[in-house]
């Protein structure tokens, strides 16, 4: 897991980029549908179509439907080939968002096929990511899960500029098309490079006595994976929920003006987005390719930070600190799935270990939102960053290599 990755030859190179670009396009189609029904809802609670609260009501039973799919289809995934997994997602979950749109007038319908379609596309992720691990370098590996990074960057505003130009109507059929339209093509170039031998499946198999007993669990807690299950739980909080806060926090805590607090939150969300290309940087030219050096170090800058946080008044002093702190904790997140995920695909349960640890993350973000909502109001803002920072301590505990010290001892 740790180390340096010698440089693969060109060919290695040239099929890293066929196959990363590939998902990457996939990927932001998934991202454009997640975004959607966020661009058009103004126009939707404009019209009468839908309120505010059904709006919200969607939104949350999607991503607890699609928190429930990752894990379901995470290990689905290490049974069935990329191919169907990825095509078959996108395009059933293009028919669930036109149903969507033809059904808006009867709720209980709507409801549903919003809820169908978080669950197809989290066929995606785990699968896909299973897909480049077992068919790129290590180094292409990691390197191409920033094209997945991007991917997802652009959906909100590929979204929005539907939004501006289409009719709620047509944006969620134009929605739905691309859907349908890339799980064909995903479908045809996979079978392409199936044929160009650019994927192969089966390469990695988990032992025969993992299959269908408790081997393959031994198996994945050998690889650390109840370290990484706090890692993403706790990164996934801060990675979701405190951003989702931050124009309160600006707006209440800092006392910007709501206009104010807005554009300095969207501005950090800019800046936030390139920590992914911060963390294989890092990763790479500072840790060296030492994987549990980075993520301990990483938790301990991100609750200095937070502490300092707590410490530190001066409203543009105190925005800085915040977006160094929630910076550092999203290099562990960005790290988590774009390094250790893909490290096991010599387990054969890349995908299975993958959907597992995001199912755990969106489930802590979902849960630590309302949380957090009812904290700020009984220990105020001063003790939830406490708690932020409580959050990265226990990044701390859990990160540091006790098999080492005690084999030292």
């Amino acid at each position: 897991m740790n180390g340096e990755l010698k440089k693969p030859d060109k060919t290695a190179f040239r099929n890293a980029v066929f196959l990363g670009g590939m998902c990457s396009i996939a990927y932001l189609a998934v991202y454009i549908a997640k975004y959607i029904l966020s661009q058009i809802s103004p126009q939707m609670t404009a019209e009468g179509v839908l309120s505010e609260s059904q709006i919200g009501t969607l939104s949350s039973l999607y991503f607890i439907v699609y928190a429930v799919g990752q894990l379901i289809n995470g290990i689905i995934g290490d049974r069935i080939k990329a191919k169907y997994m990825i095509s078959f997602g996108l395009a059933f979950g293009g028919c669930c968002l036109l149903v969507f749109s033809q059904t808006t007038h009867t709720f209980t319908i709507a409801k549903l096929a919003y809820a169908a379609m978080g669950f197809f596309l989290s066929m995606i992720y785990a699968p896909l990511s299973k897909l480049v691990a077992e068919n790129t370098e290590p180094i292409y590996t990691t390197r191409c899960s920033l094209g997945y990074t991007f991917a997802s960057l652009l959906g909100s505003p590929a979204a929005g500029m539907l939004a501006m130009f289409l009719t709620w109507q047509w944006v969620l059929n134009v929605g739905s098309s691309i859907l349908i339209a890339m799980g064909v093509i995903c479908f045809l170039v996979l079978s392409l490079f199936e044929r160009k031998k650019i994927i192969q499946y089966g390469k990695y198999k988990a032992p025969k006595k993992s299959a269908g007993g408790t081997g393959g669990i031994k198996l994945l807690i050998k690889h650390d994976i109840i370290k990484f299950s706090f890692v993403s739980i706790l990164t996934g909080v801060v990675r979701t929920t405190v951003v989702f806060w931050m124009p309160i926090y600006f707006n209440q805590y800092l006392e910007f003006s709501p206009k104010t607090a807005t554009l300095i939150a969207s501005a950090s969300t800019i800046v936030l987005s390139l920590s992914a290309f911060m963390a294989v940087f890092s990763f790479e030219k500072i840790y060296k390719f030492n994987l549990e050096r980075m993520v301990l170090t990483d938790f301990a800058i991100a609750a200095a930070l937070f502490l300092l946080l707590w410490i530190i008044k001066i409203p543009a002093a105190n925005v800085g600190i915040m977006l160094l702190a929630v910076l550092f904790s999203k290099n562990v997140d960005n790290i988590m799935w774009s390094r250790y995920c893909p490290s096991l695909r010599d387990t054969g349960m890349v995908s299975s270990a993958t959907g597992y640890l995001d199912f755990l993350s969106y489930i802590a973000a979902s849960v630590s939102t309302k949380l957090f909502a009812d904290a700020s109001t009984t220990i105020g803002w001063d003790g939830l960053i406490l708690v932020w920072c409580a959050l990265m301590v226990g990044g701390i505990a859990v990160s540091i290599p006790y098999k080492k010290i005690f084999k030292k001892a």
